[in-house]
């Protein structure tokens, strides 16, 4: 009997810190990588070897952190995905998390009513085509470079002939019933009518199955040729294929291959992040209490949407005693805030200032690709104050050239500076850290807008959380706690790991690990639904 190649037992182990092993027949072989790519690489070329040994493909069974991938390897190292390997797998089936889950499991995500558990790309009236997003094994028997038949759906018996319809029946629906009367062996004239089935069950609707012949010539709707679909449709509903983990590797090869859930779910949240609103929105970044993570939040979130939507982003340290800010992102070529701003903004709002005039007072973020309106933290408060009329004028002008305006926050809740950003917000963003004295403020500070005027607590009720894990020695069930407890108070929560890149120091979003990349836009798009639709 033939050997089975596909039978062989080979399994493989890629660690975290990128080595490997492969274990055939129960015996294990070290693999001495020190990058995941390169162990993957190393896996299939040994594998290639046993396949050639025996003479067809073998499957490998990879254990990765975060997931596990069933492989058909060729013997000239052509790889194919053996995941699901039964043809008729219910969809889904293949949503198990990948590699490319970077987001912990601390990154907790509190659903909105408006954004399903689903993304939306993966509902039926989003996605047309009748193959399942999800299955790999559909997009691989379809490309030209796989040789390894999957096996086929098992063939359904044929139908059996139907018995000869009577020429008057039309519809395919009444055929059976017309066609089985005959059968019936007592003579017509004293047997009981057959049973037949009941009108209702052949609604009105199977009229219409096929053409009729004998409509009225008013009819709205003339038959005809189905309606053309447009060419257009299907680049519009075209999907991206993988990039990342395994998935992104067969890509690489050649072979087409869907994204999965994880990495469809970040996409879905670019999206969110990208779209952009018909006049400029503002958010507001708020805790009463010092240190609670608001100027690492304002950098962030300012980074994430101009990352992804574009220009037109402007983070605003509007603070009244020592706003950081300026501190923790890149100084421009002069000194300017928003004092050097205030005596220009009749000019900045005349019919003849020109966008590029706001570089004498704005600080670029040359990576991040957002722009910084500083406080001047220098100088005490009596000497800088700032009143709700200063924030009106500073406002007008950002709105005028920026679509966004992300506002950092001082700390006194009771200053007409902090309350006249709260009526110019569009979207309250509460940062606290797993710590309770911050939590605790954030929350008060809800409770207090929800009962200063109706639009202050529609503000409240749509407000997002971000907590932060700012101590790496955090216990894990106080900052749970801190994330349970705002799933009551604000609309989403979202989780976000420690990072020693927001600890101090310039911030930029590109020095953050990917975990936490991921838990910040993971922010912004939660951000963005509170925003209004795109467009609106």
């Amino acid at each position: 009997m033939p050997h089975d190649s596909t039978r062989a037992g080979l399994s493989a182990v890629i660690r975290p810190d990128g080595s490997a092993e492969l274990t055939v027949d129960e015996t294990p072989q070290e693999i001495p990588t020190s990058l995941i790519e390169d162990a993957r690489r190393e896996i299939v070329r040994r594998t290639a070897e046993i396949a050639a040994l025996l003479g067809g493909p073998v499957q490998v069974v990879v254990h990765e952190p975060d997931g596990d991938w069933p492989l058909l390897v060729h013997p000239d190292g052509r790889v194919d995905s053996d995941e699901g390997s039964v043809p008729q797998a219910p969809a889904g089936a293949d949503e198990r998390p990948d590699e490319d889950d970077e987001v912990s499991a601390d990154t907790a995500i509190r659903p909105s009513p408006a954004r399903p558990e689903t993304p939306a790309e993966e509902t039926p009236s989003t996605r047309p085509t009748a193959v399942p997003a999800s299955s790999v094994t559909a997009p691989v028997a379809a490309s030209p470079i796989s040789s390894v038949p999957l096996a086929a759906p098992a063939s359904a018996p044929a139908p059996a002939a139907p018995a000869p319809a009577p020429a008057v029946s039309a519809a395919p629906v009444s055929a059976a019933p017309v066609s089985a009367a005959p059968v019936s062996a007592a003579p017509a004239a004293t047997a009981s009518p057959a049973p037949a089935p009941p009108r209702s069950a052949n609604p009105a609707p199977a009229r219409s199955a096929a053409p009729s012949r004998t409509a009225p010539a008013s009819s709205p709707e003339p038959s005809g040729p189905e309606e053309r679909r447009s060419f257009l449709a299907a680049e519009q509903d075209a999907e991206e294929l993988a990039t990342r983990g395994w998935r992104g590797a067969l890509v690489r090869t050649g072979m087409r291959v869907p994204p999965g859930s994880a990495e469809r779910a970040e996409r879905a949240d670019q999206t969110a992040v990208a779209q952009h609103w018909f006049g400029p929105r503002t958010i507001a970044v708020v805790n009463g209490k010092g240190g609670a993570g608001k100027t690492p939040t304002t950098i962030l979130t300012a980074a994430v949407f101009a990352r992804f939507g574009g220009a037109g982003v402007l983070a605003w340290d509007n603070n009244q005693t020592r706003g950081t800010l300026g501190w923790r992102t890149e100084q421009g070529p002069h000194e300017a805030t928003l004092h050097e701003l205030l005596p220009e903004t009749d000019r900045l709002l005349s019919a003849d200032a020109q966008a590029a005039d706001l570089a004498r007072f704005v600080h670029h973020q040359t990576r991040d690709r957002f722009d910084v309106l500083r406080s001047k933290p220098m100088v005490l408060a009596e000497q800088q104050r700032i009143h709700s009329d200063d924030v009106d004028r500073i406002h007008a002008v950002a709105s005028k050239y920026y679509r966004l305006i992300v506002m950092d926050s001082g700390n006194d809740e009771s200053d007409p500076m902090w309350l006249r950003m709260i009526d110019h917000s569009d979207q309250i963003v509460v940062t606290t850290t797993s710590r309770a004295e911050h939590a605790e403020a954030g929350a008060l500070l809800l409770e207090a807008l929800a009962s200063r005027d109706a639009r202050s607590a529609r503000l409240a009720q749509n407000a997002v959380a971000v907590v932060s894990q700012a101590d790496p020695h955090a216990s894990t069930t106080e900052h749970r706690k801190v994330v349970d407890g705002y799933r009551t108070l604000a609309r989403d929560v979202v989780s976000v790991p420690y990072d020693p890149a927001m600890i101090g120091g310039l911030l930029h979003y590109g020095a953050l690990k990917p975990a936490t990349q991921r838990a910040w836009l993971a922010a912004g798009a939660a951000i963005a639904r509170g925003l209004g639709p795109a467009g609106g």
